[in-house]
């Protein structure tokens, strides 16, 4: 009986640690001063996980405009509303906020740290502000 019980724990212990939920806000302002940003500019997770776009301050949503070949690009969400993703397929990810991607509030998330559409990714086209970030943030991973 006892190693039925820890036998469960485990399980239930594992199953839970499987996949995780990050969250990210969107914001007009972030600590370190930079303007109409994500509060993280990349971010890793594995196959399975998700993230939470909070809509921490109003006038932001998330557009996903790339991502790796067969990949389904999830719908934009609405303006000040929170929407969560679930990425499935390995990649880089590329996305936007619509109102402010010129003033570079754009973010990338990298999916079962798999780069291999990163140069993809890095010819996208973006205007702005969003072109020099999109330089520096591809840098990153």
């Amino acid at each position: 009986m006892k190693y039925l019980i820890i036998s469960i724990v485990t399980f239930f212990v594992t199953f839970n640690g499987i996949a995780k939920e990050v969250v990210v806000e969107m914001l007009n302002k972030r600590d370190d001063g930079e303007k109409m940003v994500f509060s993280e500019d990349v971010v890793k997770v594995a196959v399975g996980d998700s993230i939470k776009w909070v809509a921490t301050n109003k006038g932001h949503n998330v557009e996903f405009i790339a991502g790796p070949d067969g990949a389904n690009l999830p719908p934009k969400s609405a303006l000040n509303k929170d929407v969560t993703v679930t990425f499935e397929t390995p990649g880089v990810y590329l996305y936007i906020c619509t109102p402010h991607k010129v003033m570079g509030m754009i973010g990338l998330v990298v999916v079962g740290d798999n780069t291999s559409n990163k140069e993809a990714i890095a010819g996208t086209k973006m205007i702005g502000r969003g072109k020099k970030k999109l330089a520096s943030i591809i840098g990153e991973i």
